[in-house]
């Protein structure tokens, strides 16, 4: 009967804990898609520039970005300004939309001003920045590019401004509609200083921003491929009952119609800054509107 017995089982060895294998990991931002030409483009093929190697448009920069572009190497000063009240309208929620602004960005505001040097040219220089509430345009910005101006008439010095903006600050209503004339005053004293303004618009530049300060340079230059308008695209065709044209609000379409001097590519700004400001340099200039 042996026959029927149960054998015991052979003990097997534990088997090693098996490692699930791990899905490979891709950092983000590894791909990026352009807003162009809508391209999927490797992070790195962007270069240090951030431009699309296929149509040329350049995303969007941060303002230390910027300046790193633009400025010589450590000649950025800050200039203060007065303070200026948060929240004038007390609209609900405002401020923790600016606390949460501030804390993402590094950023006081959407616009930092200061005086630098580009290629040993001093200016009085001005950076908005798109990552801050989208560059929208309160009193405080309105303020500071108030002051850009001014102490650049004061100190005798070109202002060279980046744009780039959404338009007026919903949260600030008609107070922030008032920054257009505020800064176009202050603009036209710099004018009338017989001092050079050269603002170059980078993508988007829209609304309010472009109805006052924006087009009112001595030289208007433009990023290529960039969004460029006051209202938006839809309610203009429903305004007028037509379709548009693909390139319209473009910095081309823009440059075709006689709004803008000339499209610069971004690696080849400081060099035509640098001249403009050489061959418009002032020298010892008095009392230039009474002439």
């Amino acid at each position: 009967m042996g026959l029927f017995k149960k054998r015991a089982y052979i003990p097997l060895r534990p088997q090693r804990d098996r490692q699930t294998p791990q899905k490979p990991k891709v950092p983000d931002n590894t791909w990026v898609k352009c807003p162009s030409c809508q391209k999927t483009l490797y992070h790195q093929t962007i270069g240090e520039l951030k431009v699309c190697p296929h149509c040329q448009y350049g995303f969007r920069l941060t303002t230390q970005e910027r300046m790193s572009l633009i400025l010589d190497a450590n000649s950025f000063h800050e200039w203060e300004i007065p303070d200026c009240e948060e929240n004038p309208l007390a609209f609900p929620g405002y401020e923790d939309k600016l606390t949460q602004a501030r804390s993402r960005t590094g950023l006081s505001e959407a616009v930092m001003i200061g005086c630098g040097r580009i290629q040993d040219h001093d200016v009085a220089f001005g950076v908005m920045d798109s990552h801050f509430m989208m560059g929208s345009m309160g009193t405080e910005v309105g303020e500071r590019l108030t002051v850009l101006f001014e102490r650049a008439r004061t100190e005798r010095l070109p202002v060279v401004l980046f744009t780039a903006s959404g338009g007026a600050r919903m949260q600030e209503g008609i107070l922030s509609l008032m920054q257009m004339a505020k800064i176009s005053a202050a603009v036209k004293r710099h004018s009338k200083a017989g001092l050079l303004y050269i603002p170059v618009l980078t993508d988007p530049t829209t609304g309010g921003v472009t109805a006052s300060f924006a087009m009112q340079g001595d030289i208007i230059l433009a990023e290529p491929g960039i969004t460029i308008g006051f209202a938006g695209r839809r309610v203009i065709e429903q305004t007028i009952r037509q379709t548009l044209p693909e390139t319209f609000q473009t910095s081309e379409f823009l440059l075709e119609k006689g709004f803008l001097d000339k499209i610069v590519k971004r690696n080849e700004l400081v060099k035509v800054l640098a001249y403009l400001l050489k061959v418009h340099q002032v020298k010892d200039v008095k009392n230039f509107h009474e002439s």
